[in-house]
């Protein structure tokens, strides 16, 4: 196991250079550059000006001295700084990044609270009213368009109906709340993004799960389970899930990015101050630092997304450890 994890550590490395290289190469070919879009507003900035700030930016070297000098500084997990307000890019993505982490956290928390039991239920129970209902749940939840339901939430329940708010994760007058109400005030605000977020991946793991317990318990050992006369909460929990979990594995696994790439959309639709936003408000100005670094984090949060569920694999299945000794 420690021999195939170092190798999957070193196979990271040329993956990330690949990764980085071909992100860097997009971004400086998309149209616009961030002396354009902080120049076009201003009627007095000459060409001159233009100059100067491409040499202030570093964008008047070629493109791949460009690169080569960001792969010098992320070598020293330097970032560079930020176009827009100077700030070191490090510093901006942690400053954001508490706030991402609490909602997606939460989220994946709700979907597989929720995914995994309507899952099992309705494959034990194939065809019955539940199995029924939650298929039309799952055909919902598909085909419903994020910031569609978001917008319509904010307007219903917010704006309508004033029960919660659309915006942000606190209110302006926090600082003169007490604790329990500064607590109550940040789950209010929460209600929404949270709920936004988990709701088309409670109907996507729903039925990932209920696909794959379908498969275990038609196969010969869960019969044979049954043949002994084991209960049937311990043949489906003990033999049949634990099977089952494979592909929810792998899910986890993809879902590490997500911590911390967070949801663009509904992160700018509620005004919240996270990592999507900030790539966001970065993408439309230009931001290549910022741009790069939230990438660069996003596609190593793959990889070790990935590698985690390699592992994961071995503890859910006994027959990975058995081929990886051999």
């Amino acid at each position: 196991m420690l021999s195939y994890i170092i190798k999957r550590f070193l196979l990271m490395i040329p993956l990330i250079l690949g990764i980085t290289l071909i992100t860097f190469i997009v971004i400086h070919l998309a149209p616009g550059s961030p002396v354009e879009v902080q120049t076009e507003m201003s009627l007095k900035a000459s060409a001159q000006a233009r100059e100067n700030l491409k040499k202030l930016y570093g964008l008047d070297k070629p493109l791949h001295i460009q690169y080569l000098d960001w792969l010098e500084r992320f070598i020293k997990l330097d970032f560079g700084k930020s176009f827009v307000d100077g700030k070191k890019v490090i510093d901006k993505i942690i400053e954001r990044i508490p706030i991402t982490l609490t909602i997606n956290i939460l989220s994946l928390l709700l979907i597989f609270s929720i995914s995994l039991p309507i899952g099992i239920i309705s494959a034990t129970k194939q065809y019955s009213i539940f199995d029924k209902l939650t298929t039309v749940f799952v055909f919902i939840g598909f085909s419903t368009p994020t910031f569609w339901l978001a917008l319509l939430l904010m307007i219903f329940l917010g704006v309508n109906m004033g029960i919660l708010p659309i915006s942000g994760i606190q209110s302006i007058d926090v600082s003169e709340m007490s604790f329990l109400e500064r607590l109550l005030d940040w789950i209010k605000h929460l209600i929404l993004p949270v709920g936004i977020s988990a709701f088309g991946g409670i109907a996507g793991l729903s039925r990932y799960s209920r696909s794959s317990m379908l498969e275990v318990i038609r196969q010969d050992y869960i019969r044979t389970a049954r043949a002994k006369g084991l209960p049937e909460h311990e043949v489906v929990f003990k033999h049949a899930f634990r099977n089952a979990l494979m592909p929810i594995v792998t899910i986890l696994g993809l879902s590490v990015p997500g911590l911390i790439g967070g949801g663009v959309i509904f992160e700018t639709i509620f005004a919240i101050p996270g990592m999507g936003q900030l790539f966001y408000t970065s993408t439309m100005s230009r931001d290549y630092p910022t741009i790069m670094g939230i990438l660069v984090i996003g596609a190593v949060l793959t990889l070790f997304g990935n590698l985690i569920a390699d592992i994961s694999y071995a503890f859910v299945d006994p027959r990975i450890r058995v081929s990886k000794k051999q």
